[in-house]
C-alpha cells in the first residue's frame, strides 16, 4: 500500500529544522501541499525569524511541491487562527495537523525557574491546544482530519531535569484521548508520535556515537504513517533509530474492598493483588473506568 497526499493540504509546526523539516519534505514527496511553519527561535524559545520555514520551502520547491512559509508562534491562538486561514485562503482546506514545535528548558524541579515552566508548557502543551483549535473547524466542517501531537518517553517515562517538558507531554496524551472522542463522527483521527532522534533540542544530550543512528529521517515513516488515510486512532507510536512501537495506558483488574473495609491498611495489605497487571484494561473514555468501579459496587450489594 502506498501512501499518498495528493490533493491534502497539511500544516507542520517546528517544520524549519529537525524532525518537522522532515515531516513537512516527506509530506511534499507524497504530494501534500505544506504550511512550513517555524518561529524561528532559539532552543530555549527566544528569538525569531522566519529563515528556517522559507529555507524548507524553498526545498519543497525546487523538487516540484507546493509550500508556503509561516512564522506562527504557537502560543498565540490569534497566530494559529490566522496560520489556519492562510492555508484555507489559498487551498481551501486544511487535512492534516503536525504539531512538533518544541523549546527546551531543562533544570531539576528545585533549580527551575517558573519562567522556564511555563514557556515549555505554554509551546508543547498550549501551543498544540492553540494549533488544533485553529484547524479543528475546518476538519470538522469537510469530514475529515488527521492530527499528530507529538509526546515524548520523557512524558511517558520521565526524564531528569524535564518535569516541565514531561508534564507537556503527558498533557498532549491526555488531550488526545478526548479528542479522539469528539473527532469520532467527524472523520478526525488524532494520534501521539513519540520520536527518539537527533534535533537542536537533543544534540547535546545524545553520546555523539549515537547520533547517525537516530537520524529524524528515521522517524518520519512513523509521522507519515499516523496522518495517512488509513491511519489508526488513539495510538501512541514510538520511533526511533529504526524501531517502532506502540506504547498503551492501561490498568489493573484491581481489587474492589468490602465497605468496612475501605481503609488505607486495606489497601496496604491488599495492594500486590491490586497492583496486579495481569489481564490488564485498555479502556477509550474515563465513562468506561467509572463503569467497572460501580459494576463491582453493584455486584458486592447485590451477592
Amino acid at each position: 500500500m502506498t501512501i499518498r497526499f495528493d490533493g491534502r493540504v497539511a500544516i507542520v509546526t517546528g517544520a524549519g529544522n529537525g524532525l518537522g523539516r522532515a515531516h513537512a519534505l516527506e509530506l511534499a514527496a507524497r504530494g501534500a501541499k505544506v504550511v512550513v511553519n517555524d518561529f524561528g527561535g532559539a532552543r530555549d524559545g527566544t528569538g525569531a525569524s522566519l529563515s528556517p520555514a522559507e529555507h524548507v520551502v524553498e526545498e519543497i520547491r525546487a523538487s516540484g511541491g507546493d509550500a508556503i512559509a509561516d512564522g506562527a508562534n504557537v502560543t498565540d491562538a490569534d497566530q494559529c487562527r490566522a496560520m489556519a486561514e492562510a492555508a484555507m485562503a489559498r487551498w481551501g482546506r486544511v487535512d492534516i495537523l503536525i504539531n512538533n514545535a518544541g523549546i527546551l528548558r531543562d533544570k531539576s524541579i528545585q533549580k527551575m525557574a517558573d519562567t522556564d515552566w511555563n514557556a515549555v508548557v505554554d509551546v508543547h502543551l498550549n501551543g498544540s491546544a492553540n494549533c488544533t483549535r485553529a484547524v479543528w473547524p475546518h476538519m470538522r466542517e469537510q469530514n475529515y482530519g488527521r492530527i499528530l501531537m507529538t509526546t515524548s518517553t520523557s512524558g511517558l517515562y520521565g526524564n531528569f531535569g524535564q518535569a516541565n517538558y514531561g508534564a507537556a507531554k503527558m498533557g498532549v496524551v491526555g488531550m488526545m484521548n478526548t479528542l479522539v472522542i469528539e473527532g469520532a463522527k467527524y472523520g478526525i483521527n488524532v494520534n501521539c508520535l513519540a520520536p527518539t532522534a537527533t534535533t537542536r533540542m537533543t544534540e547535546d544530550i545524545i553520546p555523539e556515537e549515537m547520533l547517525e543512528m537516530l537520524k529524524p529521517e528515521y522517524v518520519t515513516p512513523a509521522a507519515i504513517f499516523l496522518v495517512g488515510e488509513s491511519a489508526p486512532n488513539r495510538t501512541i507510536l514510538l520511533a526511533g533509530a529504526g524501531h517502532y512501537a506502540v506504547a498503551e495506558l492501561s490498568e489493573s483488574k484491581g481489587l474492589h474492598l468490602a465497605a468496612q473495609d475501605r481503609n488505607a491498611e486495606a489497601v496496604a495489605e491488599n495492594f500486590k493483588t491490586i497492583a496486579d497487571m495481569k489481564n490488564a484494561d485498555c479502556f477509550t473514555d474515563g465513562g468506561s473506568h467509572v463503569n467497572k468501579i460501580l459494576a463491582a459496587e453493584a455486584t458486592m450489594n447485590n451477592s
